[in-house]
């Protein structure tokens, strides 16, 4: 019988972990990684749609072999437009809930 080996999940040191590897100077952790979430977010969305237009062009044109590609990159088109409007809706929460705090 094989053995199987489970790989402990090792912890995070911190959330600003989760982002790039790059190193920021103190006070502009945050804001960097708020950023680099938006731009990858938002290039996410061009992308996608980018792929979504070729795709359908391939189809329409009759060179596309699989016609199942088409749906699956209109799927992925709008759930990264969809991940977008969230992380905005969810920012501008964030942003009215720190508006309303007294200091």
């Amino acid at each position: 019988m094989e053995q199987m080996f489970i790989t402990p999940i090792s912890p995070m040191s911190s959330i600003a972990d989760i982002g790039s590897e790059k190193k920021v100077t103190a006070g502009q952790t945050g804001s960097s990684m708020f950023q680099d979430i938006f731009k990858e977010a938002i290039q996410n969305v061009k992308s996608t749609d980018e792929d979504l237009s070729v795709q359908e062009y391939l189809l329409s044109t009759g060179q596309i072999d699989d016609a199942h590609t088409v749906p699956a990159a209109a799927a992925k088109a709008q759930l990264s437009a969809e991940l977008l409007t969230v992380l905005r809706n969810k920012a501008l929460e964030a942003y009215n809930e720190m508006i309303r705090m007294s200091i």
